[in-house]
């Protein structure tokens, strides 16, 4: 059996190997047809399209991505041609909220924020926005609430409309999958119309995907000051990145906010898992992230801005656009705790 595996996918050597009798690992971007015709699985990350293109004739029956996101995924086209698919919620929450957390502390030093009589919302309530709605309550924030889809299937009155989150939100936070149809589509979600209705001024917060964020749009709304800042980790056409927005952007980094050591270690656990369950497989194979840093006496903010500063990625991404890849792909070891 073969697996054919995005070499960017941490912690596996040494496990996988164990499990197929032949694995195969290749640049993400590079994977080709002729790379899978004879594979029976995939484990991809997001610069893998996997579509009719990439597939059609070729042995796969299974793909897993070690990524929460799943749009680089032709669903459509892989559950017509039999082939199985899964993705890995939640495997980075705590990282993600651990970013927003970091972020957030760095502007309200800066005066850019401040808990006390401030509300943030929270687009996109699943387990990486409910882990951002957590650490923010415990800063003081009042959150609201806006998943419409959450909101039809589960009811109830702790939901808020997009138009409401942009109208009493100081800080908006994005945290929703990329869809273009359907009944609740994101692309350019937050575009013009949002902005428009924007009357605090408020700080946003893209770590969903680079097109939930109309950029055009946002750059407006900072240069018209319906907007005061802007925290990107997600972009539009990444890697080929808007070099405005990089400019302007309080915090700027290269679509690494889950990229925490155990965030990535969760998702080659719950990826490689799927795999050998789809196949019938016994999962015999231990997943662990690197051992924790040394301990510091800091407390609080310090500790957290300590065990993760933002502006590291921020600083290497402005001053090197052009190295976006090489960034995600050299990103240095990160704990959550």
């Amino acid at each position: 059996m073969k697996i054919v595996i995005d070499d960017k996918i941490p912690y596996l050597h040494g496990q996988v190997e164990r499990l197929f009798d032949e694995v195969v690992s290749l640049p993400g971007a590079a994977i080709g047809p002729a790379d899978v015709r004879d594979a029976d699985a995939l484990m991809v990350r997001t610069r893998t399209r996997c579509d009719r293109r990439l597939l059609e004739g070729s042995r796969v029956r299974f793909v897993a991505t070690a990524t929460i996101g799943y749009d680089h995924l032709d669903t459509a086209w892989l559950d017509a041609a039999g082939i199985g698919w899964t993705n890995c919620p939640g495997c980075n929450a705590t990282s993600v909220a651990q970013y927003v957390e970091s972020a957030v502390i760095l502007m309200e030093r800066e005066g850019l924020l401040s808990p006390r009589g401030s509300v943030a919302g929270i687009v996109g309530a699943g387990h990486v926005g409910g882990a951002v709605a957590g650490v923010l309550r415990t800063r003081g924030y009042e959150v609201l609430l806006n998943d419409p889809p959450r909101e039809a299937a589960e009811g109830g009155d702790d939901w808020h409309t997009l138009e409401e989150i942009a109208e009493r939100c100081d800080v908006v936070t994005l945290h929703t999958p990329l869809t273009r149809d359907g009944r609740w589509p994101t692309y350019h979600l937050a575009g013009e119309r949002f902005f428009n209705r924007c009357s605090r001024c408020p700080v946003v917060i893209n770590a969903a995907r680079g097109a939930v964020v109309d950029t055009a749009a946002l750059l407006r709304a900072m240069d018209e000051d319906r907007v005061r800042g802007a925290v990107i980790d997600t972009w539009e056409g990444e890697p080929d990145i808007s070099r405005e927005l990089l400019k302007n952007a309080f915090l700027a980094t290269p679509h690494i906010a889950g990229y925490s050591a155990d965030g990535k270690a969760n998702a080659s656990r719950m990826a490689l898992e799927a795999v050998c369950r789809h196949f019938g497989r016994p999962a015999d194979f231990t997943i662990l992230p690197p051992p924790l840093p040394e301990t510091t006496p800091m407390q609080g903010d310090d500790r957290k801005l300590w065990l993760y500063d933002p502006r590291r990625d921020s600083d290497a991404l402005k001053a090197a656009p052009e190295k976006f890849e090489w960034l995600r792909g050299h990103y240095p070891l990160r704990r959550e705790k």
